[in-house]
């Protein structure tokens, strides 16, 4: 299936990144020569290494690192400067470790991300519970480069390792009562420690939730990793959602549950307070947030001395997921 991809950002505010596009350019271009000195042909079969990968350990399971590994790479032409990962992985919104940036990094080594279940449940003919290495072994992993928006109006770009989450829950066959489908991060105080605070303003186990057209929609991503390696326990290890074109809050973490329901399901930030958090909680730079501007976003890295600040695109530049809200009010849908 062809992907469009959103039109490239304007060369003034954006970098290619030279530096991991060079690096595996370099090491191919050597493990070519060898093989050809050698007098071996490429399988016929081969995939492309992902193209981005840190020198950072991230610990996982031997058959996690293998399916990494084997990602098909991310062929399309990069227009944005990658986040570099230290601030990826270092500058996150994960409750259940803390409400401060710096506070996931800190206080998630307490998440044990493997063994890890998922519980698939609902309007579906095959239902149960999956380990996750089962679930992997019948998708391909990709790398996909992706913006990433968030509802405080920061911005990064991220090269995932994922699957498209269409081609799992196919394998569930859900039935034609299935309009929606809902989803839940782990609920472990011992785990996650915020979940322990009484001051929390956040009820937990976290939800959300997506229309099946949205879930169904090829750029919608279950990642398993990110910058070629596992994804780090602040990032939502080892299972979560990605949806470019929305908020960052509706990319759920950790996920142990998915179900398919006949109902517009509840999300977490959609109960605490529905006048700011909509359900469809596309990016919009015409809907501001009632506290701030969404006209305008802060591309990390950024500093006093270099702000980074863009102008923020509507679906966060991905306009080929339009035709999902044709005839929906997008102000008033929020």
């Amino acid at each position: 299936m062809i992907i469009k991809r959103p039109p490239a950002i304007p060369s003034s505010e954006i970098t290619p990144e030279p530096v991991y596009r060079a690096r595996r350019q370099f090491m191919q271009q050597g493990l070519a020569l060898v093989a050809t000195a050698a007098g071996v042909g490429a399988a016929p079969n081969a995939v492309a290494k992902p193209t981005f990968v840190t020198d950072t350990d991230v610990p996982s399971p031997r058959w996690l690192k293998q399916k990494l590994v084997s990602a098909a790479a991310d062929t399309t032409a990069l227009a944005d400067k990658l986040t570099p990962y230290q601030h990826v992985t270092s500058y996150n919104n994960f409750y259940e470790f803390g409400s401060h940036k710096e506070d996931p990094a800190k206080h998630s080594g307490s998440l044990k991300p493997h063994p890890w279940k998922v519980e698939v449940s609902g309007a579906a003919d095959q239902t149960g519970v999956f380990n996750l290495e089962d679930i992997l072994a019948k998708v391909q992993l990709q790398e996909r480069v992706y913006r990433l928006r968030c509802v405080e109006a920061w911005s990064m770009v991220i090269p995932w390792i994922g699957f498209e989450l269409g081609s799992l829950l196919k394998q569930f066959n859900p039935t034609s009562r299935a309009k929606y489908v809902a989803f839940t991060t782990l609920e472990d105080p011992q785990q996650m420690p915020a979940q322990r605070s009484a001051f929390s303003s956040v009820g937990w186990p976290y939800v959300e939730g997506l229309t099946m057209a949205e879930a169904m929609h090829p750029l919608t991503l279950l990642a398993v990793g990110l910058y070629g390696k596992a994804l780090p326990n602040q990032n939502g290890a080892p299972l979560r959602l990605v949806v470019p074109w929305k908020y960052g809050f509706k990319s759920i973490k950790s996920i142990v549950k998915i179900e398919f329901t006949e109902r517009q399901p509840p999300t977490s930030w959609n109960i605490l307070a529905p006048n700011e958090y909509g359900f469809y909680a596309n990016v919009n730079p015409a809907v501001d947030h009632p506290r701030w501007s969404q006209a305008t976003e802060r591309r990390l890295p950024s500093g006093l001395f270099s702000p980074n600040i863009i102008d923020t695109q509507l679906f966060n530049g991905y306009h080929e997921v339009a035709s999902l809200y044709k005839g929906l009010d997008l102000r008033k849908h929020y």
